[in-house]
């Protein structure tokens, strides 16, 4: 890929794939591959276009530089240093907030200074969260500037689509879209925040839960040093204007660091230098960096380097980072039989619950499937068992998932993974969606990429218990389903009615983006207007299926709310009442999806092309956690499900 030869495999995510790469001099680069099927897009070659043309103008000591990028090739790429270390919030997660004043103080200077850098070329990162910091062994690093934008460039606004995550987006964007410098200085306040207490300052929850938190209320600052809290406090103010700049935080904990440094160094000693005072005080363990085996250029083996990775992805594609996996950068691809459906998931739909043909897997086929064999089969199920870890430890909280073995049954061409998993019904459909989704990117990325000759085509998961037998709750073939469309996202039965593949065809899936922006009030008269006719009309109908829906409790606008995302065209209508199970969910969904459609037509009719929205979509939300249940497109009353 370019000048680097690819040796390796570090993470893969929605974006693209990150591989492990060697430059001629021996230089550990890491280098990000972008998805052929994202590469047609226009609008997606040029936002990773601006991606590249930002890094490349931000350097510094506390950030990962930007070395090389091809824009225009067949499949663009970008490459970076190989940075070891775990993120943030790997390390939080697995080991608690930071233990000392001088790695807290020093984590605080150093990523302030980075931002200071970002923010003195004009440019905005607007992601900043433990996620894009990784604790390397010679102190912390920035990345990720995948949303950045030039700060003179037009912002976000509420007609826009929003970026960020929930907990870490300013207020100010929560109401206006705006975002800048100091929005970023609000995520760096909340960053600390975490980094020295192990929590977020505004707690967890749903998005409009926190957003409220964010807008009005104060953050949970119990535990932060007392030198390091008033520039925190400052820098988590309400108002933009009253919080420091990057430059000024970063000289008041550069001062903090080096008064640090005066207890525990002595006199003689004491470091005259940032740097060295962050050599000198850092005290993170460094995790364990593996040993990059690099095949000889006349070979086109397949050689292993398989030692698992305990460091962040340069580029944040992935939730966390897979063994190496070797391959020959020209060598792999997809197999014939790996052709793009255009309509993900109309043969190869993912199943939950047994199915009652006699093709389908079964606690009996479970029985049959065998252990690894050989190089391909153990780098599968290596790379299944790491990110399905990683995601157990992403989980929302009241979501038990434990990863147990992959099997395979050759015969059937098919690939299994056990788990445990303990939850309420809302966190049980959450969780089993992403473990799906989770496996199928991994096999398509580990099987069709990295060993395209293994014959499997078949993801299956198999729930265990104390006191049941194994159960098979999902089925899918990862080779058809190229987008990784879960169950949820596929459900087209005869009997349910939806017509959201019709979303898919478009090209437009509901995501977390779309239901945060949906979740800011509108200002728009029509938007209200709609809005409140739907919420009314879905409300009527929702009580009246009561003795359906296996509740006596009348529901109202507190539990079943209607929003807009202006972006994508898109109204989102959600539910966090948690009280329903699968199959009610679903029968409520399928009701709320027609509602929706049939409120976007009528509005559509009324006012032409001046009204803009044309999708919806309908979600439950609970706990941390969101799942998408019904989308499509209203175009006429007779598209709208019955």
């Amino acid at each position: 890929m370019g000048p680097y030869r690819i040796i390796g495999r570090l993470g893969a995510g929605g974006m693209g794939t990150v591989h492990a790469g060697v430059a001629a001099d021996g230089t550990r680069v890491a280098v990000k591959v972008i998805h052929p099927q994202q590469a047609q897009e226009p609008e997606f070659r040029a936002r990773f276009r601006r991606e590249v043309e930002l890094s490349s103008r931000v350097t510094g000591p506390y950030l990962v530089p930007l070395l090389a990028a091809d824009t225009d090739a067949e499949t663009p790429w970008l490459a970076t240093p190989y940075v070891p270390g775990p993120t943030l919030n790997e390390h939080v997660a697995a080991r608690g907030a930071l233990a000392t004043a001088g790695t807290l103080y020093t984590l605080a200077a150093a990523t302030a200074q980075a931002l200071a850098t970002v923010h003195a070329v004009g440019v905005v990162h607007r992601d900043v969260k433990p996620q894009n910091v990784i604790l390397t062994p010679s102190g912390p690093r920035v990345l990720d500037f995948g949303i950045a934008h030039a700060a003179d460039s037009t912002s976000v606004t509420r007609t826009g689509v929003m970026t960020g995550t929930p907990g870490w987006i300013s207020p100010e964007q929560y109401r206006t879209g705006a975002t800048g410098p100091e929005g970023d200085m609000f995520a760096w306040g909340a960053l600390v925040a975490y980094a020295a207490t192990g929590r977020m300052p505004f707690g967890t929850g749903a998005p409009d839960v926190v957003a409220f938190r964010v807008m009005s209320g104060e953050p949970d600052l119990e535990g932060v040093p007392g030198p390091l809290r008033g520039v925190v406090e400052r820098a988590l103010a309400k108002e933009p204007g009253d919080r420091p700049s990057a430059a000024e935080a970063a000289q008041e904990c550069w001062e903090l660091l080096a008064s640090q440094a005066t207890q525990v160094v002595s006199a003689d000693a004491l470091p005259t230098q940032a740097g060295n005072m962050v050599e000198a005080l850092w005290d993170i363990p460094p995790g364990d960096d593996p040993t990059w085996h690099v095949p000889r250029s006349s070979s086109r083996k397949r050689r292993l380097g398989m030692l698992v990775v305990a460091a962040a992805v340069v580029g944040a594609l992935a939730g966390g980072v897979v063994a190496l996996m070797p391959g020959d950068a020209g060598d792999g691809g997809q197999p014939a039989s790996a052709t793009p459906s255009s309509s993900a998931g109309t043969d190869g739909k993912a199943k939950q619950r047994q199915a009652a043909n006699a093709d389908s897997a079964s606690a009996q086929s479970w029985a049959e499937a065998r252990t690894a064999q050989g190089e391909g089969e153990h780098d599968v199920a290596r790379g299944v068992l790491h990110d399905q870890g990683v995601l157990a430890q992403e989980l929302s909280e009241g979501v038990d998932f434990t990863p147990g073995t992959v099997r395979f049954h050759q015969p059937r061409r098919e690939v299994y993974l056990s788990y445990r998993l303990t939850s309420d019904e809302q966190g049980t459909m959450y969780a089993e969606t992403e473990i799906a989704r989770s496996m199928c990117e991994t096999l398509r990325d580990v099987v069709l990429r990295v060993h395209p000759n293994l014959p499997y085509r078949t993801y299956v998961m198999v729930r265990e218990g104390t006191d049941q037998d194994p159960q098979v709750t999902w089925q899918d073939d990862f080779v058809t389903n190229t987008q990784c469309r879960s169950a949820a996202d596929n459900d087209t039965s005869p009997s349910s009615g939806t017509d959201q593949d019709s979303g898919a065809v478009q090209g437009w899936t509901p995501d977390e983006q779309g239901l945060g922006q949906a979740m800011i009030p509108s200002t728009d008269r029509d938007e209200i207007r709609v809005a409140d006719h739907a919420a009314r009309t879905i409300i009527q109908r929702t009580n009246g299926m009561r003795p359906t829906l296996g509740t006596d409790r009348v529901l109202g606008n507190a539990e079943l709310k209607v929003g807009f995302d202006p972006g994508n065209s898109a109204m989102y209508v959600w539910s966090d009442y948690g009280t329903w199970n699968q199959k009610q969910v679903g029968t409520w969904a399928a009701m709320t999806a027609g509602e929706a459609c049939r409120a976007l037509v009528n509005q559509r009719d009324l006012a032409g092309d001046a009204w803009p929205y044309t999708r919806y979509a309908v979600a439950v939300i609970g706990g941390n956690h969101y799942l998408m249940i019904r989308w499509g497109k209203a175009t006429t009353l007779a598209d709208c499900p019955a």
